[in-house]
């Protein structure tokens, strides 16, 4: 991949702003400069992803009838890269003029879909089952609000878990759980609290599990625990050798990990962007690449298709998605084309269409971590881009 002029490292970039504007745009291609973060690799000499022809449209029309001069509302919503691909070609892309789409970026909760695919593959090998109990794997959370809960609850977050999901609270158990995962800085002559440790300390909602969508990151990153103890592996190496290597990623990704060096299953994955679009196209194709099955495809028709409306519908989520639903940590939309995506904070998206096996990847630097206003219209965007190359 061609690499873009490096983007400056903003003066006074720290564990204490880096996730902010303007700082943001710089820290999230170059996150492991500040959190510690070990290797996913990538299959040695994997050929780069083709580019067509074709070109992104200069204008677009929505399905609410307006048209949109394309570059500019990238630009606008602080867009750092998107890329349009279908049947593993790129078809168009655009990256703002501090973007290097050669360097990984972060990708926030999308990491949480690359994590679920890890547990779906080793549930393929029988290795775990998604109806036992956290506790059965996890001993330590007998006493927490994970112990009853089964770990079809943590992919499917519907854990009655009490925890707040508040990004911008600077205290309280959110800051708590930044501070476990070293995305904060903290007091070097203190205690540390590891992620692991942290996790079994969250009480229990007051609800039962399974009742209702209860979006809270500590689920996936348990159940990246989970994924790495029943592997006997790190996450890192698993992810190397069960899922990047195997669908062809073409470059190394990293994830970020704690002080005993779990990694942040939920949120510290950082990809470039072609291999982010690599794994919507994995998807669209049950699982198979290249002729080898690398995600059971009964697992993947499972989470494309398969969603317990009741939960959702009790959650938080339903202004974004009405018809939509989630299932082993990919949001379903519930239209004709039977579209799914993985969603980050900060605006990092991966869009698939199956209709038209088109492929759309968003990473950026959005200066709110959740923008619903913004959220509406990119979905629109998404949805459009997915229709324009339809033969």
């Amino acid at each position: 991949m061609n690499r873009q002029p490096s983007c400056p490292r903003p003066p006074g970039t720290d564990l204490g702003n880096w996730r902010t504007t303007p700082y943001s745009r710089w820290a999230f291609q170059n996150t492991r400069e500040l959190v510690p973060s070990a290797l996913i690799a990538a299959a040695r000499g994997a050929p780069e992803m083709p580019r067509s022809t074709s070109t992104l449209p200069v204008e677009l029309s929505l399905a609410d009838g307006l048209r949109i001069e394309l570059a500019d509302w990238l630009a606008t919503s602080e867009t750092d890269s998107l890329l349009v691909a279908r049947d593993g070609r790129v078809l168009g892309e655009w990256h703002a003029p501090h973007a290097d789409p050669a360097r990984p970026h972060i990708l926030f909760s999308v990491s949480k879909s690359l994590t679920a695919i890890l547990a779906g593959i080793l549930e393929g090998e029988g290795l775990i089952d998604s109806n036992r109990v956290v506790a059965h794997y996890l001993p330590g959370t007998r006493d927490s609000a994970y112990g009853d809960a089964t770990l079809r609850n943590l992919l499917d977050m519907n854990v009655a878990l009490g925890f707040e999901e508040d990004y911008l609270n600077p205290s309280g158990d959110y800051f708590r759980y930044r501070n476990a995962t070293c995305w904060n800085p903290v007091d070097q002559t203190g205690d540390f609290e590891t992620l692991e440790a942290f996790l079994y300390t969250l009480p229990k909602a007051g609800f039962a599990h399974g009742e209702r969508f209860n979006y809270k990151s500590p689920n996936t990153d348990l159940l990246g625990l989970i994924v790495e103890r029943v592997a006997g592996i790190p996450y890192a190496d698993l992810m190397s050798e069960c899922l990047w290597q195997p669908m062809g990623a073409a470059d190394d990704a990293y994830v970020t990990v704690d002080r005993g060096l779990l990694a942040r299953g939920a949120g510290g994955v950082c990809a470039v962007i072609d291999d982010l679009a690599r794994v919507g196209q994995l998807m669209l194709d049950c699982g198979s690449s290249s002729g080898r099955q690398v995600v059971p495809e009964a697992w993947v028709m499972d989470t494309r298709t398969t969603c317990d409306r009741a939960p959702w519908l009790q959650g938080d989520f339903t202004s974004l998605l009405p018809n939509g639903g989630y299932r082993s940590q990919w949001y379903q939309f519930g239209d004709p084309d039977g579209c799914f995506c993985a969603i980050g904070i900060h605006g990092q998206w991966m869009f698939s269409n199956p209709a038209t096996r088109v492929v759309v990847a968003k990473l950026s630097s959005q200066s709110l971590p959740v923008d619903e206003p913004l959220d509406h219209r990119i979905l629109a965007v998404l949805h459009a881009l997915s229709r324009v190359y339809d033969a």
